[in-house]
């Protein structure tokens, strides 16, 4: 028996929305206490055999508020007077499951035993209303202990989704405080029932950790079964929760401990690599990819373009953050190979040479410098050691010494260091400078970064291209020689004559000496200039940036990382590493002057180099010592001295050959050899004519008012307008190259019917550079779940979704029309 408080609460509550109540007291437990209720104004009228009476007391009086008590057997049907007034009025009962049924405003007969079965729920006020918030009109048996379960796992939804969701991230970490909740409240039958019948998952004795496996188990069989779409709606869960942000951490933990317990090893030890590459839920995969992928670029035996199809595949792995560096290496060493084997046996002229280096060539030296840099930063590199050496022994055998050869038998013939293909380093102020400063008012600020040569800027430019508003072209100049950093730094100065010191320190223009930012910034002085480093911008405040910037038209800022490290030799094997640093102080440095009101920006170099990995040879080095009247100065890659006698190891100018003033001869290593130094680094070098250290870029650098990029246009390519079966393949085309202002973009595919989603989802992206519209297709199979049962004969939409930026939500940019049309059974709700 209910105390007589909560009864009068119930009863006023009633009260407050309806002029009459209906009470059936079946046993009579609170026939003597009717009076004893202090209802206030409301009419107690008890029902002994007058129904009638009673019936025309309600009707006649339209006022009052009337509580009409009946105990006793009601008679049922037609038999009952005043069943029409009840149906109208509801019956209001006093016993324990149906207060709180009445608290809850549930009306529905069938959700009584619900809230008897559970009492024990519903003891707690803060779980009552926490389910009072989530009920909606309509609710069954069925979807009221769903909302239960939700309440207990502290879900954000009552599918079935959600409560897994839940638990699984809970296994995940190895705890079980939800699940036990499900078990106190005695809705543990329930959920596995649940997984029973939605996801055909079927135990004597279930278990989460069971389940788990399960799962995974028929993943990595890609949901196959005898039965047609029988595990379609874990299917479709089970991507849903690989894909989901939330659990994607979770899903990884059990990803691992399930390949163990499935001994997922053995089961791939003898699969193909192409066919593993579309299974994206185990590391162990992961690491057979790589390992075969590896040795199959190694062995020439595959084409970059199967790798690229191969490693775009990897992106939607679980694992694809851990072997992100892994992938990139493979990818990156099967394009130089195959640029490597397809270079040429001769270069016609300098120029040619020259025109191709910035077309193609460089990017052997990029994919080398990309290879290497994710090798020596990947978390484990083991998998690569086979190809790393093939790679290495490619790159420093048959490009840099072989096909380095080639570049010097075109050179041979060159009687002056000059050629029509670029103009000379020291032209750069009057070529690119002048021009831009000549009205006396636009200014110009030029970065010059020591050592960045060509493939690195040509990097530098697509990621500055790759920012909104600003534009970056590239060109080049033929660098001087020897190319120093003191003579590269010279030739980039105002100056109408360059020439050399016996010792190379300092390099005089116009006869001032270049060496250090006080004397560079003297000579900058006379034409409204400025030297400052790099450091010293970065150290400054935007708002004493734009203080200093109206004080002078020209600004010439120095950076120094690559050659710092690559020039000592307990350093030269990180060179790469900084690299890519310089990368990344560049753009800030960029950023930083444009924040400061600046529009015209120049980035160059002083030299470039030349870099392998791996131990020279002895055939690297030169065995003979430069001859004549007086030997000034000996450097890895250039000799500088008076009257040099000509000899088949090097090639010879004179400083006026080299564009020079002075009476300084200056002879370099022919091809990449270098000149035996102790104590010197021998990895990293400049100063000679190979094409990694004379062609020295120069990038434009332009900000714009309007905004220039874009995602990469990606459309829909149907073959049907109808869905006959529980799955739709899905084709979609990339319409264009992926360019720095035409952006990737990934795409979220789903079946949707209004607002319900009624497939799974699938992650896509769409990055291909190719300009072969056959490489940028892909394709992705939907399976429809259980949400898509009502809808059969129906249209319904095929979404196309992109990523809000900073958000974990996504928004339409596309869709395309279907109608399902297929035969299918139902299954049981959770």
């Amino acid at each position: 028996m209910t105390d007589l408080a909560s009864v009068r609460d119930a009863l006023q509550n009633r009260f407050t929305s309806q002029r009459v109540v209906f009470w059936h007291d079946p046993a009579g437990e609170y026939a003597a206490d009717l009076d004893d209720l202090d209802l206030g104004a409301v009419d107690v009228i008890r029902v002994q055999d007058n129904e009638f009476d009673v019936k025309h007391t309600l009707l006649a009086d339209q006022v009052s508020k009337h509580l009409v008590y009946r105990y006793g057997d009601i008679p049922r049907g037609t038999a009952n007077w005043l069943l029409d007034m009840e149906i109208a009025y509801g019956i209001f009962t006093a016993d324990k499951a149906s207060m709180l049924q009445q608290e809850l405003g549930l009306s529905d007969p069938g959700l009584l035993p619900v809230i008897e079965q559970h009492q024990k729920f519903f003891a707690a006020k803060s779980r009552r209303q926490a389910l009072e918030r989530l009920l909606s009109d309509g609710d069954d048996a069925t979807r009221l202990r769903a909302k239960m379960c939700q309440v207990l796992v502290k879900a954000p939804g009552n599918k079935l989704t959600d409560i897994v969701r839940e638990l699984l991230v809970e296994n995940a970490a190895r705890k079980t405080d939800k699940f036990d909740e499900l078990l106190t409240y005695d809705l543990d039958q329930f959920f596995w029932d649940g997984l029973g019948s939605i996801y055909k998952y079927q135990r004597t004795t279930p278990t989460i950790d069971d389940f788990v496996l399960w799962m995974f188990e028929r993943a990595i069989e890609d949901f196959a079964s005898t039965i047609p779409d029988e595990f379609r709606n874990i299917r479709s869960d089970f991507n849903s929760l690989r894909y989901d942000v939330r659990t994607q951490n979770a899903m990884t933990t059990l990803a691992s401990r399930a390949a163990d317990a499935l001994d997922v090893k053995s089961r791939i030890e003898h699969g193909d690599y192409r066919e593993l590459a579309k299974v994206t839920i185990f590391e162990e995969i992961d690491r057979k990819v790589v390992v075969d992928l590896a040795a199959a670029v190694a062995t020439h035996s595959v084409v970059p373009r199967e790798v690229a199809d191969i490693v775009r595949q990897r992106h939607e792995s679980l694992w694809k953050d851990k072997y992100a560096k892994l992938y990139q290496a493979i990818q990156s060493a099967s394009e130089l190979l195959a640029a490597i084997a397809g270079l040429p046996h001769a270069i016609d002229s300098a120029a040619l040479g020259l025109d191709k280096y910035q077309s193609d060539w460089f990017r052997i030296d990029q994919h080398y410098r990309w290879f290497t840099y994710a090798h020596r930063t990947a978390e484990f590199h083991q998998p690569l050691e086979m190809l790393k050496i093939e790679v290495d022994r490619q790159y420093a055998n048959k490009y840099l010494y072989d096909f380095g050869g080639i570049w010097q038998q075109t050179l041979e013939s060159m009687t002056e260091w000059k050629s029509a293909a670029l103009d000379p380093q020291a032209e750069f102020f009057s070529r690119h400078v002048a021009p831009v400063v000549e009205d006396g008012r636009t200014k110009v600020v030029v970065i010059i970064s020591d050592g960045m040569r060509y493939e690195i800027a040509e990097q530098l430019a697509s990621m500055i291209r790759s920012e909104d508003r600003f534009d970056a072209y590239l060109s080049a100049v033929l660098g001087s020689l020897p190319s120093y950093t003191q003579l590269g730094m010279a030739s980039l100065l105002p100056q109408s004559s360059l020439e050399l010191t016996p010792e190379g320190l300092p390099v005089l223009a116009d006869g001032k000496p270049t060496n250090g930012t006080a004397n560079r910034d003297k000579i900058l002085q006379a034409f409204n200039g400025h030297a400052m480093k790099a450091a010293n911008v970065l150290a400054m405040t935007s708002s004493e940036l734009r203080e200093l910037y109206p004080k002078h038209q020209i600004f010439y800022v120095y950076h120094d990382r690559i050659d710092a490290v690559g020039d000592k030799a307990s350093t030269e094997e990180t060179v790469f590493e900084a690299a890519n640093e310089t990368l990344s102080e560049l753009i800030k440095l960029v950023k930083r002057w444009t924040s400061a009101n600046a529009t015209n920006i120049l980035i160059t170099a002083d030299h470039g180099f030349l870099y392998q990995d791996v131990p020279l040879e002895q055939a690297y080095y030169i065995s003979e010592t430069a001859q004549g009247d007086a030997i000034t100065k000996t450097n890895r890659r250039y000799v500088l001295g008076r009257s040099l006698k000509p000899s088949p190891s090097f090639m010879t100018f004179t400083s006026a050959q080299a564009g020079l003033v002075g009476d300084l001869d200056i002879q370099i290593p022919k091809s990449i050899h270098r000149i035996p130094q102790p104590g010197a680094g021998t990895r990293y070098v400049h100063g000679g004519a190979s094409l990694q250290e004379i062609v020295v870029p120069v990038i434009t650098v332009n900000k714009k008012r309007k905004s220039d990029i874009r995602p990469v246009n990606v459309d829909l390519m149907p073959e049907t307008d109808k869905i006959t079966t529980g799955q739709l393949a899905v084709r979609l085309l990339q319409r264009e190259a992926v360019t720095d202002k035409i952006q990737p973009r990934q795409v979220r595919l789903g079946l949707y019917a209004g607002d319900t989603l009624i497939s799974d989802q699938h992650v896509l992206t769409f990055d291909s550079t190719s300009d072969a519209q056959r490489d940028r297709y892909q394709q992705a199979v939907l399976y429809l779940t259980r949400d898509a049962d009502p809808y059969n004969n129906r249209p319904v939409e095929l979404r196309l979704e992109e990523p809000i930026p900073n958000t974990t939500q996504w928004k339409l940019f596309s869709k395309g029309n279907y109608t399902i049309k297929r035969s299918f059974t139902t299954d049981f709700d959770f």
